[in-house]
């Protein structure tokens, strides 16, 4: 009976083992990280990832940072996980750009003679990498960027050549810009004296006294003057060593000239720089300066005050006294007329519509005086009441009658008239260009004319078959001195030009190409 009890204990106590649930024993294996240059070993549970190890072991992943095995792998016992800090910069390395020699040859100078006319500047290229690096050690490194920071500027060295032209006889005094600097022509055109040196003529003033003793003009802004377009000079060229003197006045554009009768006095107009096109707002005044032979200001005055009347008034009017200095004409894109001397005001002679050019710039006819100041002669649009009419008129407006004569249509707008002096009483012609395509005469080439001064007599002067026009310019006539015979002065490919207006005889004067402006009187 015992024997069966116990039995019965024995398979008891089996069921109820049975019946527990079984309880797996959770193992950990070690790990270790190679991270930050060190190494530390982690316990972690058996399927933990390695992207869970990490983050047991506080260790954060970069965007750039890599890691061995992959970061979703399953850890191993005795694993050793690498984490690869990865970092990127950006750096900058500047190389130096050599700069070019350039020769520029030149008639004015004596055969063989060089001038430094431009030192040359090394110019600075910044080229941007993206370093990489792991662990602080750089792999790789790929050029991203290329920027010239700062341009080479050339070394320009004008050396004096042979002319192949025939040295001619002329009367007064010729000045003209070669190559950014000043040179003067007095006898023969053989003669050529360097007045000014300084390679940075900008051409917009550039005129002779009618003593023709002094030359007016604009050197460019240096790159060490901000808010700077130009400034205004003048040099005594009958001096031995003819030294340029500042006048120390800044940003002078559309016009400055000699006030005729009165001894080292100008007029001139100013404009305000700008860093948008076209560079200056116009102020659009008028005033006077009376100066020493030193430069020294004696005494200066105010015709016009700033303003900006009229359309387009941001590029600017442009003035011209009469041969007498008794009146004063202007011209701006809407309108041209004359300065009231007892207001100040300007009175206009004749409205219009001015020009729409689409662009930066702005249209202003060219205006000039007959000698007895009773007829301002300009190029004027036909239609005064279009913007954008194609059609411009060489004309007369004669002052005494309030009267409008069209001389010649349909010239093109940069037609420059341009008066001669009296070559006989009361008779003189008057010089102009006509375009080639005159419908398009904002980019036309132009023909020299003439024609006497109530429009007849008109014949071409240049240029003749097969040769390429001329770009608009103000031609010059020689002066009227011991009865010489007339001649006109022109810049045709970057040379100096005569031409005979009774014969029609033309000369060339210089070879280089280099002559951007002239003046002769």
């Amino acid at each position: 009976m015992k024997k069966g009890l116990f039995l019965i204990s024995i398979i008891a106590v089996f069921w109820l083992v049975s019946c527990q649930p079984n309880v797996t024993q959770i193992s950990t294996i070690s790990v270790k990280i190679n991270h930050d240059n060190q190494t530390e070993t982690v316990k972690v549970e058996q399927g933990f990832t390695v992207r869970q190890t990490l983050a047991l072991a506080n260790i954060s992943l970069g965007t750039l940072d890599t890691v061995e095995p992959g970061a979703d792998g399953l850890v191993r016992p005795d694993e050793i996980i690498k984490v690869v800090r990865v970092t990127e910069n950006f750096v900058i390395e500047e190389t130096t750009l050599a700069f070019e020699s350039q020769t520029v040859k030149n008639e004015s100078l004596p055969v063989g003679q060089t001038l430094l006319i431009q030192a040359g500047i090394n110019g600075i290229q910044s080229n941007t990498y993206r370093a990489v690096s792991e662990d602080g050690v750089e792999k790789s490194r790929t050029l991203v960027k290329t920027e010239i920071t700062q341009p080479a500027q050339p070394e320009i060295i004008m050396i004096g050549i042979q002319s192949p032209f025939k040295s001619v006889v002329i009367q007064g005094t010729l000045v003209y810009i070669s190559s950014a600097n000043a040179w003067v022509m007095e006898g023969n055109t053989g003669s050529r004296k360097e007045v000014v040196n300084t390679g940075d003529l900008d051409g917009r003033i550039f005129t002779l006294s009618p003593d023709h003793q002094w030359l007016l003009f604009s050197r460019s802004a240096s790159k060490n003057e901000t808010e700077t377009v130009n400034s205004l000079w003048v040099v005594n060229i009958t001096d031995a060593n003819p030294i340029p003197i500042s006048l120390n006045i800044k940003n002078v554009v559309n016009y400055a000239e000699w006030v005729p009768g009165k001894e080292l006095t100008i007029a001139y107009s100013t404009v305000e720089w700008r860093s948008t096109p076209p560079g200056w707002q116009a102020n659009d005044d008028l005033q006077i300066l009376n100066f020493n032979e030193t430069g020294k200001k004696l005494s200066s005055s105010t015709i016009i005050d700033t303003n900006h009347e009229g359309i387009s008034s941001w590029w600017g009017t442009s003035y011209a006294f009469s041969p007498d200095a008794s009146e004063i004409a202007y011209t701006r894109p809407d309108s041209i007329g004359l300065v009231d001397s007892k207001t100040h005001q300007l009175s206009p002679l004749l409205d219009f519509t001015a020009y729409d050019t689409q662009s930066d710039w702005a249209w202003v006819p060219e205006i000039c005086w007959s000698s007895d100041h009773s007829i301002l002669f300009s190029v004027l649009p036909a239609d005064h009441s279009s913007a954008t009419g194609t059609s411009f008129n060489v004309s007369a407006y004669v002052l005494s009658t309030n009267t409008l004569i069209n001389l010649q249509e349909n010239t093109g707008m940069f037609s420059f008239p341009v008066i001669s002096p009296n070559y006989s009483q009361d008779q003189y012609w008057v010089a102009y260009l006509s375009a080639t395509l005159p419908d398009q005469s904002d980019t036309s080439a132009y023909d020299l004319h003439i024609m006497d001064r109530d429009g007849s007599n008109m014949k071409k002067l240049y240029p003749g078959e097969g040769i390429q026009g001329l770009k608009p310019q103000q031609v010059v006539w020689s002066p009227d001195i011991n009865n010489s015979n007339p001649e006109i002065a022109f810049i045709a490919q970057g040379n100096l030009m005569f031409v005979d207006p009774i014969t029609g005889a033309v000369q060339q004067i210089t070879g280089d190409g280099s002559i951007s402006k002239i003046d002769w009187k």
